[in-house]
């Protein structure tokens, strides 16, 4: 297996000779003699591949047991919800598939679904990246064909043709190139400031149905703050509020996992800003219980702790995700494929792809186990896939591949990704040729993993109900 590296031959290159952006440019456009862009559009799966049943169990390690099988039953809900959860499935197959050797910082899972609405610490309503358990340094390619299979097997979900879901993919590589060219002419500085809000997206987007979607969504997300969530997920004993159990996604936690969460949240503190650390200081612990979320972390630790303040209604929500090393790591060479705590690389990688990001991620460590925190209600929502004609999703993941495009430039690499990607529709066919194949393979693994199911290697609790399309 060929490993990718943050410290190629161009890299090295750039580091010791400082070059114009004409001469990046140039460099990365050199590297189609190397890996032309046709390849990007080849998927086979080699013979040694490992089953997708067995990465599944392997990843199940650490993670507590009574709830893997509601992890298996999100999975086997649908081919869109097998992707979502199998993000160390499609790290296996794209770190053997043609790379550029150009590492950016990247999400890491960058699927459809891993984009959405939160608040701006302005209270702005942004659109961004919102996912980033495995970010890492790797190649932007990866990241670029999680999100074309993702929207491909979306499409599928949705019952559009093969033509419809090509559209889809192509629009989405296009613009992706598109605004590689244009922040790669951009000051570094400049481009950290570029960021995507509700009232400029209505102005990007043409199709009623999308604006319409989106502008259901924005009023959702609004809405998704902690006072609201207070009658939702709490209920008053005494005049105390406490977090309401719903077993087996809500659970209380024990008196000592509460004493230690305690200690681990003073650790916290010192990982946030100043005039962070002393808002936080005028709140109480007052609660605390484990909240099962997603599909990819169902079974990791996931802590929602509720602080109240000065009155019953002034509360803040924090939610405590256990942090593990990123999918990519494993293939990734150099000093950058390992980090001291997981949790810090959450929260520095998030800041480093987001444009503006929740002023109280910090990281912290409980029980020799590696967290990241956020806020738990953040105005956060996403626009339902499963509610977009394939019109409306051909404009929603235009607006996606700007975003992710936006991520990727903001850290290195954008002039030499951009003089890769070139102006043509050659790269955007070749990703389409990608999806296609790789939708193919997502179904099969997904059959796999029903079968595997059926056959008793795999516990499994399906849902109530779902199509495997909204975020937890």
């Amino acid at each position: 297996m060929v490993l990718a590296t943050a410290d190629s031959s161009a890299f090295r290159t750039l580091r010791h000779n400082p070059t114009s952006r004409a001469e990046r440019f140039a460099l990365g456009r050199s590297l189609r003699e190397d890996v032309p862009r046709a390849s990007m559009g080849d998927w086979t799966p080699p013979d040694d591949r490992p089953d997708p049943v067995d990465l599944i169990r392997e990843s199940h390690r650490g993670r507590l047991d009574y709830l893997v099988p509601i992890r298996v039953g999100r999975m086997v809900a649908s081919p869109y919800g097998f992707l979502r959860g199998t993000a160390i499935v499609m790290a296996h197959d794209v770190a053997r598939l043609p790379a550029t050797g150009i590492m950016p910082v990247v999400c890491g899972d960058s699927h459809l679904g891993n984009f959405g609405f939160y608040a701006s610490p302005e209270r702005d309503l942004v659109l961004d990246l919102n996912d980033f358990d495995e970010a890492h340094p790797g190649a932007w390619e990866w990241d670029l064909r999680r999100l074309v299979a993702s929207i491909w097997v979306a499409g599928r979900h949705n019952g559009f043709s093969e033509n419809q879901c090509e559209t889809a993919v192509t629009a989405c590589v296009a613009a992706y190139r598109a605004e590689l060219r244009h922040l790669a002419k951009q000051p570094l500085i400049g481009r950290s400031y570029e960021r995507l809000d509700v009232d400029r997206l209505k102005h990007t987007t043409t199709n009623p149905q999308l604006r319409e979607e989106i502008r259901r969504a924005a009023k959702r997300a609004r809405n998704r703050t902690s006072d609201r969530a207070l009658p939702r997920f709490t209920t008053e004993h005494d005049g105390v509020r406490r977090i309401t159990a719903a077993p087996p996604l809500i659970t209380r936690v024990t008196d000592e996992e509460f004493e230690h969460i305690v200690v681990g949240l003073d650790a916290y503190l010192d990982t946030v800003a100043g005039h962070w650390r002393r808002v936080l200081g005028g709140y109480r612990i007052v609660d605390i219980a484990h909240k099962v979320v997603g599909v990819g972390s169902v079974g990791l630790r996931a802590y929602v702790v509720l602080l109240v303040g000065s009155s019953p209604e002034d509360v803040v929500f924090l939610q405590l995700k256990q942090a593990r090393r990123s999918v990519l790591g494993p293939f990734v060479h150099g000093k950058s494929a390992w980090h001291a705590h997981q949790g810090q690389r959450v929260v520095e990688y998030q800041q480093a792809l987001q444009t503006v990001s929740d002023p109280l991620l910090g990281w912290t460590t409980i029980d020799d186990r590696q967290y990241y925190v956020r806020q738990f209600r953040n105005m956060k929502g996403t626009v339902p896939l499963d509610a977009l004609d394939p019109e409306a999703l051909s404009d929603y993941v235009n607006v996606v591949g700007h975003l992710l495009a936006k991520g990727h430039a903001r850290t290195s690499g954008a002039s030499m990704i951009s003089g890769y990607v070139g102006g043509s529709d050659r790269l955007d066919m070749a990703l389409a040729r990608f999806a296609r194949h790789y939708a193919d393979q997502t179904e099969a693994d997904h059959a796999r993993l029903v079968t595997a199911v059926r056959s008793g290697l795999l516990p499994c609790e399906m849902p109530d109900s779902g199509t495997g399309f909204r975020n937890g």
